[in-house]
């Protein structure tokens, strides 16, 4: 994305801890520091004069008041990447709150979550990020300022290299293992979930950075067409040259660790066309070629800690034989 914006043409400032050893182009400058001290940063920062500056990590309230005070009447508007955690099919599909299915895909005006605090939790205390974690408190301060207008890119389930949470890692380790059926829930393998590769992510941000049309705008970023689980675990294997299969399976056979406790009727499948149509968004890399970059990834840099439970083989095994009999 950095390298992108400056072969445009931009001049990029960088605030960041240090802490990250990451080959930028030369011309870039760092402002280092912490977030939490992000306004007293304001002569370093009204020195470099920004028109637009993107938060990439803006997870509290508090995070965007900051933003919003350090920037008004020096920027000329501020980005801020959001997520689709605060749909109402997000806290229904967690089991946070209640309500029927929504109609998929939903676009950027569907119903929120009532509930704030998603992932409170898991908060060990108070002082835990996950404690006052919520994008759509920052959506609220970021887009409702009269004085300094704001972007919001509420971003997919995404994927690629880099990814520190190796969501494609579980398939592509049992495909490498030569697994010939790789089981899912019944309902999990008919859910969708929109998704987008990193590089095609990172796209959608340079969008919204540079138009000035994305003033005042909320965009969902991602693929076009949600998948399936069952498809997503196919295309996965496609890439990595898996020729098993996909079983779907009831709960009660699965093993626990192929279990979830999810409600799978509510698809995450979002509309994305608002952003196509007004900003010209197209992947720049198709679906089968960053799945192909994906699998190399993950296969190079495999997670330091892997959890062998849930990888439990032989319970596999036996359920798919469990599967056969029952269905003889």
């Amino acid at each position: 994305m950095l390298r992108r914006l400056v072969e445009n043409g931009h001049n990029i400032a960088v605030f960041h801890r240090g802490q990250t050893e990451t080959e930028l182009p030369l011309v870039i400058q760092h402002i280092y520091g912490e977030r939490e001290a992000l306004s007293t940063f304001v002569a370093d920062f009204k020195k470099f004069a920004p028109d637009v500056v993107l938060d990439i990590i803006p997870y509290t309230e508090q995070d965007a008041l900051t933003l919003i005070d350090t920037f008004r009447g020096m920027a000329k508007r501020v980005v801020a990447i959001s997520s689709m955690d605060v749909y109402a099919a997000y806290g229904r599909f967690r089991r946070s709150e209640a309500g029927e299915p929504e109609q998929t895909p939903f676009d950027e005006d569907a119903p929120l979550r009532r509930n704030l605090y998603p992932y409170r939790e898991y908060a060990q205390s108070s002082d835990d990020l996950v404690y006052n974690y919520d994008k759509i408190l920052v959506e609220r301060i970021v887009i409702n300022d009269s004085k300094l207008p704001g972007t919001i890119l509420r971003l997919p389930k995404v994927y690629g290299f880099g990814d520190n949470q190796h969501r494609t890692f579980e398939y592509v380790k049992r495909m490498d293992d030569r697994r010939p059926a790789i089981l899912l829930e019944e309902r999990k393998a008919q859910w969708r979930w929109t998704r987008g590769y990193m590089e095609n992510v990172a796209a959608a941000i340079v969008l919204a950075l540079t138009k000035e049309q994305a003033a005042n705008r909320i965009y969902n970023v991602g693929e076009a067409d949600a998948l399936t689980e069952a498809e997503w675990v196919r295309s996965i294997g496609r890439a990595a040259g898996w020729d098993g299969e996909v079983v779907a399976a009831p709960r009660d056979i699965l093993p626990k660790h192929l279990t979830e406790n999810y409600d799978y009727r509510h698809n995450l499948a979002a509309n994305t066309s608002r952003i196509r149509e007004e900003l010209g968004y197209a992947e720049p890399i198709s679906r089968e070629e960053a799945l192909k970059q994906t699998v190399a990834w993950e296969r190079d840099n495999p997670p330091r800690n892997i959890d062998a439970e849930k990888f439990d083989y032989a319970a596999e095994e036996a359920a798919l034989m469990g599967l056969e009999g029952k269905g003889s």
